[in-house]
């Protein structure tokens, strides 16, 4: 009967394994990334010029659970200035070794939804940078974009 149930425990192990996102090869943890992030840095390069896209006085939050993403980014003055500003998003990923593929279902800027994302991670401690490219043809968008985050609590 113990023996039994010791199966069993391993069974059940292998299963919720086989449910995670891509098993990673060389590259980051799915572990590792689940959480939430805060953007502290961003930049973004476009037409060959690269600028600093990190808006002091707001906040932005990533949060990854094993299935999808989200983030929310607003005015940390709560509306009430000329920096009034409010956006979210959310959908699912996968990540396979360091490449992070988000899927974007649902965002206030509706003419992103439906868009896939392919980015490259690297988690350092509690550090994560994601860089790729954003592209949206129907806006005329097409920016690589490096982004930086600290692991919040």
């Amino acid at each position: 009967m113990i023996m039994n149930i010791r199966w069993i425990g391993v069974w059940l192990v292998l299963v919720m394994m086989s449910c995670q996102p891509s098993a990673h090869k060389k590259g980051v943890s799915p572990l590792t990334l689940l959480g939430s992030w805060e953007l502290i840095a961003a930049e973004t390069t476009e037409g060959g010029e690269t600028i600093n896209t990190f808006v002091p006085g707001r906040k932005m939050i990533k949060i990854i659970n094993p299935y999808h993403f989200s983030f929310v980014n607003h005015d940390v003055n709560k509306g009430r200035d000329s920096l009034a500003y409010f956006a979210a998003g959310a959908g699912n990923y996968t990540l396979d070794g360091q490449t992070y593929t988000e899927q974007l279902e649902f965002c206030t800027a509706r003419a992103w939804e439906g868009h896939t994302f392919k980015f490259e991670l690297e988690i350092k401690g509690d550090t994560l940078i994601q860089q790729g490219v954003e592209e949206n043809k129907a806006l005329g968008v097409d920016r690589y974009i490096v982004e930086t985050y600290i692991r919040t609590k």
